[in-house]
């Protein structure tokens, strides 16, 4: 981005000339004839570099200085310009922090290095801040996973224990908790660390394809199969296999992934050898696999081998000591990727936040700011940034907790039902003309709608919830406007 350069000089010929010329050298430049007039552009146009006259009518330049240096960083340069210039003024301004001190009548050329020189060194400073920021969050920051709140600490512990064995592991949550980070962690933590970490989203992979996917073929195996290809289990032997969503893992797959974990045996597609594999494998869901159990849709044995070590990772609503934390580290990340000035969170918004209950949890919550962060445009995100729905407090209270796993997609605990037990959203408006109101396709289009929001997405929960096949989902989203 182009820096910003004010201007705060009395003399207007002076001041256009400077205007004119650091425009065209590239710069984005306003200009004030005083330190009033230049202190509302400093907070409302938030330049990188001030170019200001020591002698003004009014305040003078070592007023501007002072107040300059009550802000809080990332606060701007400062250039001290004067046809008076002594040795005892430059040595009080530069003292008060100041970054150059030139004399009149200016050398333009000369102008322009001391100006690129002072905003090269403000970026390296600024540079310099965000990296010992970071060196003093590095006790919040696990592998990954930013947290300092008492569940999130038992959490990193018990990842620390796991790690050192080697049995399978089963991370639970709702979506959006980052069961994914904790995988990582797991591995980063373990002896394999140095070996490959594989992660395979099982509700990705088409039912078809799935075994050679995962177990390899020989070649001929099926048409098309001109070349004998591994497996993801062969391609991470010796490191971590993550399978992510393994609730929707076929039976006959899941049969298969039993013997794996029992004896290290694998048999390729269209082969009558089997092969030996020696991997870690680690699991996450935000399905209740017990329910699954009971309802028949996971195996019994698979679930309780798989649990061998259980991480269970907490929603963001157990987590409240962490949303300030997690605020600040997404607003840091996301200004400094867009280059955007936002740097801090209003204490309304924060509020708005801590009372919204996130069941979409951290990755929500990611989302939201990255989208503040890009629509604000100071250095503090407000109200007016955050979506409607956290505005309008569109889930009222916390979800009850149900335990440590959940699906992830229900609505059920927040507050959007009404007496008719139907979903506010799904209501008709009200309407003097009963002309007006919406037909049974409009709400049956509604409600498909709200369901692939509370699923974040999941097409194959949603055809569950639905009680209809995917086909006829993914036809229902292309023909909805």
């Amino acid at each position: 981005m182009t820096e910003k350069i004010l201007i705060i000089e009395d003399d207007r010929g002076l001041r256009t000339l400077l205007g004119e010329e650091l425009t065209d050298a590239g710069f984005r430049v306003r200009e004030a004839g005083a330190v009033p007039e230049g202190w509302k552009l400093v907070q409302q146009w938030q330049p990188d570099l001030i170019l200001s006259d020591l002698r003004l009518p009014g305040p003078d330049g070592l007023t501007l200085l002072e107040r300059l240096a009550a802000l809080p960083p990332p606060r701007p340069a400062l250039i001290i310009i004067t046809a008076f210039g002594t040795v005892p003024q430059a040595v009080e301004a530069l003292k008060k922090g100041a970054d150059d001190f030139l004399t009149k009548p200016l050398d333009l050329d000369h102008l322009l290095l001391c100006l690129t020189k002072t905003l090269e060194t403000r970026r390296l400073r600024l540079e310099v801040e965000r990296f010992r920021k970071l060196l003093e969050r590095d006790q919040d920051d696990f592998h990954g996973i930013i947290g300092r709140s008492g569940a999130m600490r038992r959490l990193f512990a018990a990842i620390g224990q796991v790690a050192a064995a080697d049995g399978p592991v089963l991370i639970t949550g709702e979506s959006g908790v980052g069961k994914e980070l904790v995988a990582r962690a797991v591995h980063a933590e373990s002896p394999r660390a140095e070996e490959k970490l594989i992660a395979v989203n099982c509700a990705g992979i088409p039912a078809e394809l799935a075994e050679s996917e995962f177990f390899g073929h020989a070649a001929g195996a099926f048409s098309g199969a001109r070349h004998a290809r591994q497996g993801l289990f062969m391609e991470a032997r010796g490191g971590t296999l993550l399978l992510d969503e393994i609730g929707e893992l076929p039976l006959n797959l899941q049969a298969k992934l039993l013997r794996i974990l029992q004896d290290g045996m694998l048999r390729p597609v269209g082969s009558d050898r089997e092969q030996q594999v020696e991997v870690r494998i680690i699991a996450a869901s935000n399905r209740d696999l017990e329910k699954e159990v009971r309802e028949g849709r996971f195996r019994e044995d698979l679930y309780y081998r798989l649990e061998t070590f259980r991480l269970p990772v907490p929603p963001l609503r157990q987590r409240e000591d962490d949303l300030d934390l997690l605020c600040a580290r997404f607003i840091e990340l996301f200004a400094t990727k867009m280059e955007r000035p936002a740097r801090s969170i209003s204490p309304d918004a924060l509020a708005r936040l801590r009372r919204y209950p996130f069941p979409g949890n951290v990755r929500e919550l990611k989302n939201t700011l990255e989208r503040a962060v890009a629509f604000c445009p100071g250095r503090e995100i407000g109200l007016a940034h955050l979506p409607e729905r956290i505005r309008r407090g569109a889930a009222n209270g916390r979800r009850p907790d149900n335990g440590d796993e959940g699906d992830g997609a229900g609505a059920a605990g927040h507050d959007h039902g009404t007496a008719s037990g139907l979903p506010r959203q799904l209501l008709p408006e009200q309407a003097d003309d009963p002309g007006e109101l919406p037909s049974l396709e409009e709400i049956s289009n509604r409600y498909v709608q709200l369901v692939m929001q509370q699923v974040n997405g999941n097409k194959r929960r949603a055809a569950q919830i639905l009680g209809i096949g995917r086909r006829t989902l993914y036809r229902r989203l292309d023909t909805q406007p």
